[in-house]
């Protein structure tokens, strides 16, 4: 299939056309003047068909694209329930052939009913929308036909996640979403019987982790939820009727695990498990959809190997100036990378213990907030809740830390802050843990994820007007935006520019760019294990524990590691492409607010927004 990625549609729809020829204002000098004006008339009449036919086009554009989203729900419940759309809660689609044709046939569909508006009669918010609606029907129709994780990715099947969100979510009275619960139980074991008859030949690391988050998928089920159930307002038939379900629902995770762990076993036996590597063409392909860039995964590839080497430069002048500090009577090893690796293990001492580690992350929350605040980077909202939790168990084995924010449907609802169970670990991995994640690193990671980074992000997102450019999310734009919060953080001051904060932030800086290197080589260059520790621990100055955690990461995804550094440094050099033009009226927080008021969207179609409002109107009036 040909690939086609919203970035080069958003090139071409946005194309503007020529000026339009106007009519000569000389006229015959013995042209009666009715006709000239009956002319002039009728030219103006032409002039406003376009316009007409633009408003009409663009109607037909917000209805069809309302119409998608409210077929996309029932297709995607838990999708929907993720954002907030809570009427399809109680459904749960069964994941079987005629499910995934009534999918493809959806894809279809809509792409051919989308591929017939003209670009050019839609408003800059319809043609980029539009962008994004083809890009995610075309990734749609080459997963089910092409990329098929549905016969090779068990960790795909998991039904907890829905369920949680109804659960933990305020969005009904708790009865109401205990029988909402109930019914969508009695798909369950029908859901596990569909996964089993589609999984041919299963990558291991995707097994492994399928078998661990489907374990930890019990606790949504367990007996705090019988509790609940015995302390509502459910009538006792009710109860009866929800502790049957529950029973077999239960049942039906127990044998899709021991499934998979007899799979396992069987396979491990023969070595006959599917390479979990894609290879380059199909990278490229999934690279394409999942990062809407303008360069390939090579390209990136290829860039992120030149930043390595200068954030080495960078690291090398800070460790010169730390040495006398922490090291006054040892020589200065000639290696500068082992001279650096000298001075951050020296750095990484200072750490919580992994009994305070939740603890300090919320301790931290409210002095990012105020200097953000202090520093007017952007405003914030302060009703939106963030709750800091330990990661659930169906969701851990991917992560250290994570997420969960509320969709546009349901925007005052919690945002959770996942972090690892630290306190769980052995002590050898809670100490080299707590080593990466250092008093230093601790912040950078905070920043990231909650203030100002993908929590804020996530936040303005919901403001958006577009649904579609909130619901078709670009990670590069989402994961870029929380690693330049890290940066811009720093550059305003947070710190205070000690170096020892600046030495860990080009060390976490480097894990972005490590992040690309390590997709690429592992998904396309064959890279081994050893060899991916070794670049990790060597080049990145990752701690073991951090490492063996990204590695697997590594062989459970494909392309998303890539999402940091591209979204990162498209970031950064719209920021400065704007300043140039703005020269001294550029404001900072102005920038960070109207770049967030696009939603999701990728950062070059945002870049084309903010630019084509800057030519109309100074940035500070967008």
């Amino acid at each position: 299939m040909k690939q086609v990625t919203a970035i080069l549609l958003f090139a071409s729809i946005l194309c503007a056309c020529g000026p339009k020829d106007t009519p000569s204002e000389k006229t015959d000098a013995n042209t009666p003047q009715t006709l000239v004006d009956q002319s002039a008339t009728e030219s103006a009449a032409e002039e406003e068909k376009p316009s007409r036919r633009a408003t009409v086009n663009e109607e037909t554009f917000e209805r069809l694209s309302a119409q998608m989203i409210e077929r996309m729900w029932q297709l995607f419940p838990t999708w929907a329930i993720s954002n907030g759309y809570y009427k399809v809660a109680s459904e749960l689609q069964v994941p079987d052939n005629h499910y995934r044709r009534a999918v493809l046939s959806f894809a279809r569909d809509y792409l051919n009913q989308f591929s017939g508006f003209d670009p050019q009669t839609l408003s800059a918010g319809a043609r980029t929308d539009l962008a994004l609606i083809i890009n995610f029907l075309n990734q749609t129709i080459w997963k089910l036909t092409e990329f098929k994780p549905h016969e090779w990715n068990p960790a795909d099947y998991n039904v907890s996640h829905g369920f949680a969100l109804i659960l933990n979510t305020d969005y009904a009275p708790l009865d109401e979403r205990l029988r909402t619960f109930s019914e969508r139980l009695t798909k369950v074991p029908a859901y596990y019987a569909a996964a089993e008859k589609t999984l041919k030949n299963p990558a291991a690391p995707q097994l492994i982790l399928a078998i661990q988050q489907n374990e930890g998928a019990k606790s949504v089920f367990g007996e705090s939820l019988e509790s609940q159930i015995e302390d509502s307002g459910l009538s006792p038939r009710e109860q009866e009727q929800f502790l049957s379900r529950l029973k077999a629902a239960r049942k039906a995770i127990d044998e899709y695990v021991v499934f998979l762990q007899t799979m396992h076993s069987k396979m491990a036996n023969v070595e006959s498990f599917r390479d979990f590597r894609i290879g380059e063409e199909q990278y490229e392909q999934k690279f394409g959809y999942d990062i809407q860039i303008s360069m390939s995964g090579k390209s990136l590839y290829e860039r992120a190997l030149r930043e390595k080497d200068r954030l080495h430069l960078k690291m090398d002048e800070l460790a010169d100036k730390l040495w006398p500090k922490y090291f006054p009577d040892e020589k200065r090893p000639t290696d500068i990378l082992e001279k650096i690796h000298k001075v951050l293990e020296k750095l990484s001492l200072n750490h919580a213990t992994k009994e305070t580690f939740k603890a300090e992350v919320e301790k931290q929350i409210p002095e990012l907030v105020a200097f953000v605040k202090e520093k007017d980077l952007l405003s914030l909202d302060e009703e939106k809740p963030l709750v800091v939790r330990t990661t659930p168990p169906y969701m851990r084995g991917f992560a250290i830390a994570s997420i969960n924010a509320p969709g546009p449907y349901d925007k005052d609802a919690n945002t959770y802050y996942n972090v690892m169970p630290v306190a769980e670990l052995a002590d050898d991995r809670a100490e080299s843990f707590l080593r990466e994640y250092n008093t230093y690193l601790m912040q950078i990671l905070n920043i990231h994820e909650a203030i100002p980074g993908h929590y804020t992000q996530l936040v303005y997102a919901n403001q958006s007007p577009s649904l579609i450019k909130n619901i078709l999310g670009n990670g590069a734009m989402i994961e870029g935006w929380a690693v330049y919060t890290e940066r811009m953080m720093l550059e305003a001051g947070y710190g205070n520019f000690e170096p020892e904060l600046w030495m860990m932030y080009y060390k976490w800086n480097l894990r972005t760019v490590i992040n690309t290197l390590l997709d690429y080589s592992i998904q396309v260059k064959g890279m081994t294990e050893q060899e991916a520790l070794d670049m990790m621990m060597k080049q990145g100055f990752q701690q073991k524990t951090e490492a063996l955690g990204k590695w697997r990461r590594a062989t459970l995804s494909q392309v998303q590691l890539t999402s940091y550094f591209a979204g990162y440094m498209d970031i950064m050099e719209l920021r400065d492409e704007i300043k140039e033009k703005m020269g001294d009226a550029f404001d900072l927080k102005q920038f960070h607010e109207t770049f967030l008021s696009y939603g999701n969207a990728p950062v070059p179609v945002i870049r084309e927004l903010m630019l084509a409002k800057l030519e109309e109107k100074p940035l500070d009036e967008l």
